[in-house]
């Protein structure tokens, strides 16, 4: 049983953990790049977003100009950024000229029935919709003239409106970028940190300081210690780097997605805590698996294996697979989180996936202390899971 004066040591293993982390350089400069990149690279899309597209359109005829003009205003009617400027041109063979030059986007030209558009490899979609739409307009209010009424009264039932059965929901797009973004950073702060507590454990075990250490304090009080300091590390960290996002959602002119995406936010940090107490505890359980540094990309294979599961489940899974996985502890980390990001979650689920995660998380660090016990103070050879588990406390 531990004796009452050692129950606290894990605190200063645990802040001896955070201030060599926090000493690291190459920690520090990597955590500041990652938020840096994070922030340019929502300023970077906010700004291509925002940049009004300009399409030049080559056309023949007084009607086409008119067309043109039409698919402008309906643009600017939509609220986009979208502008429609015509250059005349004499022929058909004019307009495909400056197409097939690169000096428009796409070329406007009647044929028998209509308008045809041309592009040179590929189809515009916004001259697609917006000058298409024009010419029927156009061709309705004349169609309209010649018999006798009006555009309003041909128009008329025609009228389609749009009601939302739930307000607030998140762009279909962003939600799926988002649940990329939570599935990449559980990657980066489970390898980043579990790695270093693995590598910490082998070399206090490659260079016996271990024996030292052990003399002076439990073993279980030295790995509460190390997963300590290093979740406190990971949630710092983590925290920064969805607050860089949040702020540079807001900054991009995206606020009105703020506030689902700031609570999935919120809901990933917590689901990755506490994952991260299991993950942190296997990682160490990988480090005292191995005798040197050179066995620990044999012992820590199945739990890199896990990892990028999690990372490709969280990415690619969609419909009933995903709502399997958002209840499955780890891989709930990444699903549950994506599934609140894109509002396909009730609200009482992540209470129930966050249980069994602290359930499954208990079970998993009572297993792994027991092992780190029994293999860390074992230098002869590396061993399995198994073999440790066999071993005598």
């Amino acid at each position: 049983m531990t004796a009452p004066a050692s129950r606290g040591v894990w605190r200063i293993v645990a802040a001896r953990e955070i201030v060599v982390k926090l000493r690291d350089r190459n920690f520090v400069i990597s955590t500041v790049i990652t938020i840096v990149a994070i922030v340019a690279s929502l300023a970077v899309s906010g700004f291509v977003s925002s940049r009004p597209d300009k399409i030049e359109v080559a056309v023949t005829g007084p009607e086409t100009v008119a067309v043109v003009q039409a698919a402008g205003g309906l643009a600017a009617a939509a609220d986009t950024d979208i502008s429609f400027t015509a250059y005349p041109y004499p022929d058909r063979a004019a307009v495909e000229q400056q197409v097939r030059d690169g000096t428009v986007e796409v070329g406007l030209v009647p044929v028998d029935g209509g308008w045809q558009l041309i592009g040179k490899t590929a189809e515009n979609d916004d001259a697609t919709t917006y000058i298409s739409a024009a010419a029927a307009q156009l061709a309705l209010q004349r169609n309209a003239e010649a018999a006798g009424v009006s555009l309003e009264e041909l128009a008329r039932g025609a009228g389609v409106s749009y009601a939302l059965l739930e307000q607030g929901g998140v762009d279909p797009g962003l939600a799926r970028i988002v649940a990329f973004v939570f599935a990449f950073l559980f990657y980066l702060a489970s390898v980043l940190f579990g790695m270093s507590i693995a590598q910490s454990v082998v070399e206090e075990k490659q260079n016996r300081i271990v024996e030292i250490l052990a003399s002076a304090m439990p073993l279980r009080q030295l790995l509460i210690g190390k997963v300590a300091g290093n979740a406190v590390l990971a949630f710092a960290q983590l925290s920064l780097f969805v607050g860089a996002g949040l702020i540079g959602l807001a900054a991009t002119g995206q606020a009105d997605q703020l506030g689902r995406i700031a609570g999935a936010a919120g809901w990933f940090i917590v689901f990755f805590l506490v994952g991260f107490l299991a993950l942190a505890s296997l990682w160490a359980v990988a480090g005292s698996l191995a005798t040197r540094s050179e066995d620990l990309q044999s012992t820590a294979t199945p739990l890199s294996m896990l990892i990028m599961i999690v990372l490709f489940a969280g990415i690619f899974l969609t419909g009933g697979a995903r709502v399997v996985a958002s209840y499955v502890p780890i891989m709930s980390i990444v699903a549950m989180p994506g599934r609140l990001a894109d509002g396909t979650a009730a609200w009482w689920e992540p209470f129930v996936s966050l249980a069994l995660m602290a359930v499954a998380t208990y079970g998993i660090v009572v297993v792994a202390e027991r092992v780190y016990r029994r293999s860390l103070m074992q230098t002869q050879g590396r061993l399995t899971f198994r073999q440790a588990l066999a071993l005598e406390d």
